[in-house]
């Protein structure tokens, strides 16, 4: 009798966590065929460039968007406004200890924590971002359509201790100042 008691007990616990979970959908990101792009300012002009996606995936719970995560292979950074001698030593310093340190630090990662709903496609994300091995709470508008998402955020590298050439933190730097935000744009499929 004890036996049949769990038993059933064991199946009723098993029916109720299913139900609980049965409405969320994970949907994996198409690595390929999704893109970061970002864009860096300084006083004098800008650059733009690209960062691949290692992994990443959005959570739905009857249809709306609740969650995802997402990392980002820092080793990929690019530079897509340069050419030749000029986007090597860019990309390079990107790369180096005074910005993203990709040796040290591979991957980005980022972790949505909260979601609410702003219309029908569109939603309001706040996610811990962590570059560095420093966590920081950001929010930011995404968009979802059919199976693509876009995300715009805005991002203040300083938060992260990437300081080189920051007018922030170096008063006489002038017009060699490389400013404090960079906008990434993120365009998903899955």
């Amino acid at each position: 009798m004890k036996n049949v008691i769990k038993g059933g007990l064991a199946l009723v616990l098993v029916l109720a966590v299913s139900a609980f979970t049965i409405g969320i959908e994970k949907k994996e990101v198409k690595l390929e065929q999704s893109k970061i792009i970002w864009k860096g300012y300084k006083v004098t002009g800008s650059h733009h460039g690209s960062v691949a996606l290692k992994s990443g995936h959005l959570l739905f719970e009857s249809g709306r968007l609740t969650g995802g995560e997402f990392v980002a292979d820092i080793t990929t950074l690019n530079s897509e406004d340069l050419t030749g001698e000029y986007k090597g030593k860019l990309e390079g310093h990107l790369k180096s200890p005074d910005f993203f340190g990709v040796e040290a630090y591979p991957e980005a990662k980022l972790v949505f924590t909260g979601i609410v709903a702003k219309g029908k496609n569109s939603y309001e994300a706040t996610a811990d971002l962590t570059i560095k091995d420093v966590t920081r709470s950001v929010s930011f508008p995404i968009s979802i359509y059919g199976s693509k998402a876009t995300a715009t955020l805005k991002i203040d590298r300083t938060d992260y201790g990437l300081k080189y050439g920051s007018a922030s933190f170096f008063d006489s730097i002038g017009d060699k100042a490389i400013y404090d935000e960079f906008d990434l744009v993120v365009d998903l499929e899955f």
